[in-house]
């Protein structure tokens, strides 16, 4: 076992096929195919459930056993082999145990011949995988129906098949010290800054986690904690090829049906694909639609609870004394059961969210009916207090990429407003964009173009959705943007 320990293939096959059936003990799923190849003993090695039957046939063990003429010695025999008998396109040679490992748990099938301490590997992957589905949490009205799927081969391939353009890269990673999950790095050559592809690149490669099971894994080591993420994720490819185009870094994540996007800015959560297919006035309404329902989602509950305890002065008479007899009819005070409020509406939509779709329908009717008319009608809330959270819930939903940040800054302005009336709302605001102005997502600021100020980009892409011609004059990539080339 000198050479096994070495982490190298070893010339003698009983060596090579006790390693591997070591590593595979106690596993049913390791498939070891013994042969004779003009009078020398040879091996194959792959993975049952990860590789194509069919393929290994006609591709690999049928040419080697119908070949006659091969030579005598074993280099020799391993170069004939590669060169002139097997007839699958993706073939390579390796020796590195650990790496065999990897391409064996990829799909890949090891020949290993008698006396020669090199291998030879071949693609034949054969697991099965979903095929393409219109997105679930990026639904859009005239963009495409096709979605990322859990396997990075297809997930490339739809995006080169938008992206006809040899300066878009693809850089093959490996990421988890247990699990070695294939990962692609994918960028546009020229476009995308070159500082911003190397740290990604480095932030990947550092990564401390034994096992990767999602894309979700990684978000963490490619941003800093703050409250609004620099990363973000997208499950349609046409929305990938347009972040490419703008210079950013795509991270893909072998067996996640969506794709990592850094750097990743605040005015992104709320555009989508369908503000720039329609017409720029209607793509510009929309987008101001977005930004009210953010702040009704952030701060409405807070407000309402700060102006009914400490300043109801600033509200009209008559929607005052409607407040105030509704309150009345309530056991809690206003604070506490928009706080409890709160929490069931969370509640329900967890419940929603997990339970299984037949039962699904059935939690909402029960949620609808408990929180709505029989709350109301037994007078355990109040019916502004009701209206106000569930206004509140609709809104968030119109930004579905910040409903994590918006749930807690919900609970934090509502209890800013409770307890210090409006100027603790304000405060809490003053502190958040405080927070959003010093974020950045590598070494770009979280807020550009806003902060720092630029009217060129900001009035094309962010206050207004400009058109196509003036946005096709002045593309704006990421590496052009401040800070951008001080990573």
């Amino acid at each position: 076992m000198e050479q096994a320990a070495e982490r190298r293939l070893s010339k003698n096959l009983e060596v090579n096929e006790e390693y591997f059936r070591g590593r595979f003990a106690g596993t049913m799923d390791l498939m070891v195919r013994r042969v004779e190849l003009g009078g020398r003993r040879a091996a194959l090695f792959a993975v049952d459930g990860l590789v194509n039957k069919e393929a290994i046939t006609f591709s690999v063990l049928g040419p080697l056993l119908r070949e006659r003429a091969y030579p005598k010695g074993p280099q020799e025999m391993l170069d004939y082999v590669e060169g002139r008998v097997l007839s699958t396109v993706d073939v390579k040679r390796e020796t590195r145990l650990e790496a065999l490992l990897t391409l064996l748990m990829s799909g890949f099938v090891l020949l290993c011949l008698d006396g020669c301490a090199g291998g030879l590997v071949c693609g034949v992957q054969g697991f099965a995988y979903r095929g393409p589905q219109e997105p679930q949490n990026e639904v859009m009205q005239r963009g495409a129906k096709d979605g990322f799927t859990e396997s990075n081969q297809l997930n490339m391939a739809m995006v080169r098949r938008r992206m006809k353009n040899p300066a878009l890269k693809f850089e093959a990673l490996q990421v988890g010290a247990r699990s070695h999950t294939p990962v692609a790095l994918a960028y546009l050559e020229g476009v995308a800054s070159p500082a911003i592809v190397k740290q990604v690149r480095q932030r990947l490669q550092s990564c401390p986690l034994k096992t990767v099971l999602g894309a979700g894994y990684l978000t963490a080591f490619l941003e800093r904690g703050r409250v609004f993420s620099g990363v973000g994720q997208s499950e349609r490819p046409d929305v990938v090829c347009g972040k490419l185009e703008e210079g950013r870094v795509a991270v893909l994540v072998e067996g996640t049906p969506s794709v990592l996007l850094v750097p990743f800015l605040f005015v992104e959560n709320f555009q989508t694909l369908d503000d720039y297919l329609a017409r720029p006035f209607y793509g510009t309404f929309i987008r101001w639609l977005k930004y009210l329902a953010f702040f009704l989602s952030a701060f409405l509950p807070g407000l309402y609870v700060a102006v009914v305890l400490h300043h109801p002065e600033m509200l009209p008479e008559s929607l005052l004394l409607k407040i105030a007899q509704a309150q009345a009819q309530t056991p809690l005070p206003v604070l506490p059961e928009t706080l409890l409020l709160t929490f069931f509406y969370e509640v329900l939509r967890e419940a929603g969210l997990r339970a299984p779709r037949s039962l699904s329908a059935t939690v909402s009717i029960v949620g609808g009916l408990v929180m709505g008319d029989t709350a109301v009608a037994a007078g355990l809330v109040s019916a502004p207090s009701l209206l106000v959270v569930a206004l509140t819930a609709v809104a968030g939903y119109a930004v579905p990429r910040l409903y994590e940040p918006l749930s807690l800054l919900r609970v934090g302005f509502l209890a800013l407003g409770g307890l210090l009336g409006v100027w603790g709302a304000m405060a809490g605001l003053v502190a958040l964009l405080l927070d959003l102005c010093g974020s950045q997502s590598l070494g770009v600021p979280l807020l550009s173009p806003v902060s720092p100020y630029s009217g060129r980009l900001a009035w094309r892409d962010v206050f207004l959705r400009a058109g196509w011609g003036r946005l096709s004059r002045g593309e704006a990539p990421v590496q052009d943007m401040p800070g951008s080339r001080d990573v």
